[in-house]
């Protein structure tokens, strides 16, 4: 059940300081399993990837940053922004860790890839190593067991920089294809939709002839992606939209249909019309409603499949990395959360993976979890980019 949306004149500003963890303190793992830091040290590591002899490769930025302040709000999301240290100096690189001795901690970290435009997705296909660029999608030559790359990328796709700036990126179970997330470049499309074409969509790249094209459109800002393997059917969370209250409109997982139109800008889980937007009933009246709410602003931008037997009590279904909201009176997310799937489809409640990176007062923040992907010896790494360390999951 959707509340009633609430238009709201000055949008809730609420974000913890951001305190990192000290000593022995981590997360919270569920009951049966443990968590350690497999990585420390780290500059805001954003996305994971690991290489098939299980290297692990981080991909390390911040946001580009936004024009000057114009309003008292703008000055008050800055110096806010400060304080959780969401901005900043981006260190716009890709480190590699190394386990060699298989003990759960990497004992090798290093730059793999540096000089990046504030990187995100990755992938490796028949000898090519790709790179999500905020401005777009760079192919690096690879081989197997190489610890950093040196020569020159060549820029495949141009997607424009500013608002969001994740560009994840997945490839097909075949390996044919690349799928790359884009977020829109404002809330609501408030500057006009001139500046949102090719946004708040998921873009299908051919790996061989380079050919693009737009998968679905209407996902205000989808970032983490994952296959479920029975059917091969794509699935994303997506990030919703603000200034209608704190549970309006929920963050959700849903799966992607090519040619699919998920509402954004005009209306959210399905067809509720935001009247903030000039509408367009023709649209509105394509919008898919999606398949499994998460809450409002739980900023859910994680996204991977974890098959049964990975850590013990856990069935198949996909885990989720919710950064966490700044705009709401009682903060969401903060969590990594695991989401039941039979039949291709989701199954129950969430459960929680692991907790305790928010504060009980909600004034401090210890970390906050963004990517999540399945590691090496039945484990699940998550990225935590104010804790600044990689986090790994295992049976206790």
């Amino acid at each position: 059940m959707i509340p009633e949306a609430k238009a709201q004149g000055i949008p809730t500003l609420k974000m913890p300081t951001a305190k990192g963890w000290v000593g022995d303190h981590t997360p919270t793992a569920a009951p049966g399993l443990k968590v350690n830091a497999f990585a420390k040290d780290l500059k805001h590591p954003r996305w994971i990837y690991v290489l098939p002899n299980d290297d692990v490769l981080v991909a390390e930025a911040l946001g580009v940053p936004g024009g000057k302040p114009k309003t008292p709000f703008d000055f008050a999301i800055v110096s806010t922004m400060k304080r959780a240290k969401a901005v900043g100096e981006s260190a716009n690189r890709i480190s590699l860790i190394r386990d060699g001795d298989r003990d759960g901690v990497g004992e090798i970290q290093d730059t793999f890839l540096g000089k990046l435009y504030h990187p995100f997705g990755m992938a490796l296909l028949d000898g090519t190593f790709y790179v999500g660029n905020t401005d777009g999608v760079v192919a690096f030559p690879y081989s197997d067991g190489q610890t950093k790359i040196t020569a020159a990328g060549k820029k495949l796709v141009d997607f424009k920089p500013g608002g969001h700036w994740t560009r994840n990126l997945l490839p097909s179970p075949d390996g044919t294809k690349i799928y790359a997330g884009v977020g829109s470049k404002t809330n609501i499309a408030e500057n006009g939709m001139e500046e949102e074409g090719g946004r708040a969509a998921i873009h299908e790249l051919d790996a061989k002839t380079g050919k693009i094209r737009v998968f679905a459109s209407g996902l205000r800002n989808p970032v983490g992606m994952a296959w479920e393997p029975t059917s091969e059917t794509l699935w994303t969370v997506v990030n919703e939209r603000d200034g209608l209250g704190d549970e309006v409109p929920p963050d959700y997982l849903t799966s992607v249909r090519d040619g699919g139109f998920y509402g954004w800008p005009f209306c959210y889980w399905g067809q509720t019309v935001d009247d903030r937007v000039p509408q367009d009933e023709a649209m509105v009246a394509r919008a898919i409603r999606p398949d499994y709410a998460l809450g409002g602003h739980t900023a859910s931008l994680g996204l991977c499949w974890m098959p049964a037997g990975t850590l013990p009590g856990f069935p198949d279904g996909m885990v989720i990395g919710q950064h966490g909201s700044w705009n709401r009176s009682n903060l969401s997310g903060y969590k990594v959360i695991f989401v039941p799937f039979e039949n291709g489809a989701p199954s129950g409640p969430p459960r929680d993976i692991l907790s305790g990176f928010l504060a009980p007062d909600e004034k401090v923040a210890f970390g906050r979890p963004v990517g999540v992907t399945i590691g090496p010896g039945k484990s699940l790494l998550v990225a935590d980019d104010v804790g600044n360390v990689i986090w790994r999951v295992t049976a206790a």
